[in-house]
């Protein structure tokens, strides 16, 4: 490998890094309605708006190896989620027992995108990319004020981390959960969140 190579492998590397970084400022500041990016949410089920197909098992294979099915979904861009109002959560962590920042809108907001019918009767499955998956009722959901989590301690979380979205709410501030133990706090809060159907 010549050292022309390895200036233009550098130049390169030092332009995709640049952009890269570039990337959540540019998504807050353009509107929704401007040209997607990749879907990182996809909420399925009873919904009432619609910007993609039925699941391809041949293309959507994490999606059909957690044996999801519809025949319509709403993706959402992380552009789609920081254009949402957010609100800032300070729950104490299990995984380090600290206070930490949590910003993103709130988890019934996004189902508002999709037209998602969130009456006294819904469920809404939250499902993680390793497939675990979690249920609540978008009772529980309201009054819990879940959010789906864009960014922690001021910085949007990665994947291979807690991220990049992550259903949490504030346990700290629900009575009944603060009072046990900080490992039991948070089982209906899948972190890598990227699919949520809606059962109502």
């Amino acid at each position: 490998m010549g050292p022309h190579f390895r200036m233009k492998k550098r130049t390169f590397l030092g332009a995709a890094a640049v952009a890269a970084a570039a990337l959540p400022a540019a998504a807050a500041s353009r509107p929704s309605a401007a040209a997607r990016g990749p879907a990182l949410l996809t909420i399925s089920g009873a919904i009432t708006r619609a910007n993609r197909g039925a699941l391809d098992p041949a293309l959507d294979q994490m999606m059909k190896k957690h044996k999801a099915s519809f025949e319509q979904a709403f993706a959402a861009d992380f552009a789609a989620l920081l254009a949402l109002p957010a609100l800032t959560i300070h729950p104490t962590l299990e995984y380090d027992s600290k206070v930490h920042v949590l910003r993103g809108p709130l988890l019934l907001d996004v189902l508002a995108m999709a037209g998602a019918r969130t009456g006294p009767e819904t469920r809404i499955v939250l499902r993680a990319v390793d497939g675990y998956a979690a249920s609540i009722s978008a009772e529980q959901a309201r009054a819990q004020r879940y959010i789906v989590a864009t960014h922690l301690d001021g910085q949007p979380m990665a994947l291979g981390g807690l991220g990049p979205l992550w259903a949490v709410f504030d346990a700290d501030r629900v009575p009944a959960l603060a009072a046990k133990p900080l490992a039991e706090r948070f089982g209906a809060c899948p972190w890598a969140l990227y699919h949520v159907e809606v059962l109502g």
